[in-house]
Parts: structure tokens; sequence; C-alpha cells
């Protein structure tokens, strides 16, 4: 019988965790307007590439110029359909962006550090550590990317590109 690797306990807790937390950062997040937690967080609306429902998903997002940036560690970037474009709600407004998933580990590596600059708190959550120099564990981070760990990229559509 093949054994099946498990995650760490401490990823199993955050998973726990933020399934509790995301039911009322759905409802916050879907408002038609503005709220603290708008900074930091949007809302996707994923469609499901099987079953074709839509999930709403809180994510963490830091900008980097024209685009957006999400940390993917999660199974909801499996439901990503390259080029399709994905609604998104950040600060109460809709906006629609292609995802792009990042996966080679020099960027990723750069693209986390934006993210972490621009949203401290997404630093936590990616779990990765940093060396002495504050880089990123390479080994770790190889690890990661070979488990699934990628970064979104969202390139915001036309008229979207705008500052939200």
């Amino acid at each position: 019988m093949a054994s099946t690797q498990q995650r760490p306990a401490s990823r199993r807790l955050q998973a726990r965790v933020m399934n509790v937390v995301n039911v009322p950062m759905r409802l916050l997040l879907g408002l038609p307007f503005a709220t603290p937690a708008g900074g930091r967080l949007m809302l996707a609306f994923i469609v499901g590439r099987k079953s074709g429902r839509v999930y709403r998903q809180p994510l963490s997002y830091a900008r980097d110029g024209d685009t957006l940036l999400t940390p993917g560690g999660g199974a909801w970037k499996q439901n990503l359909a390259s080029g399709a474009p994905v609604r998104l709600r950040i600060r109460g407004r809709d906006h629609l962006a292609r995802p792009e998933l990042v996966r080679d580990q020099q960027t990723v590596a750069a693209l986390l550090d934006v993210i972490t600059a621009g949203n401290p708190m997404a630093g936590r959550f990616v779990g990765i550590q940093r060396d002495q120099d504050g880089r990123l564990d390479p080994q770790r981070l190889g690890l990661a990317i070979t488990h699934g760990f990628a970064v979104v990229r969202w390139h915001l559509d036309g008229a979207d590109a705008a500052r939200p």
C-alpha cells in the first residue's frame, strides 16, 4: 500500500482556520462599497473547472504596476484557465482580470518579495522561511513549487487597469 504524504500539522490547522474565517470575509468583501479589509484582500469569483459552479474565494493581493499579485498555495488556483477572465471584487468594485500562474523559482521569489512588501500579512500565510539575509530559503521554495505553489499574476483588463 502506497503511503500518502500528509501536510504538516501547522498547514492543516491553517487550512481549517481559513475555512472558518473565509465565511464572513466572503460577505464583507462582497459588499458593493469599500471596506477596511479591501485594501489587502479581494474576492475572486472562480468557476469550477469540472462543476461549472462559481466559487467566491477571498484572496490577499499586492499591486505590482498594472498587475495584482496573489500567493497561490491553495487548490482554488487549479480552476484558473490560462487567459480566461475572472471577476474580482476589489474595494467594492468589480474588475475583470486574466490570471497567469508563475512557477519559475527565481520569478516566484522576486514576486513574493513584492507581495510581502505591499502586504506583509500575506508573507505570514505563505510560510516559507527566510535566511539571515532576508531571502527565501531556496530549498523550501523549490519544494513548495513542486507541490503546487505558484504566484498568480492578475492582468486587469482594459478600463479595469485603472487603479482599483
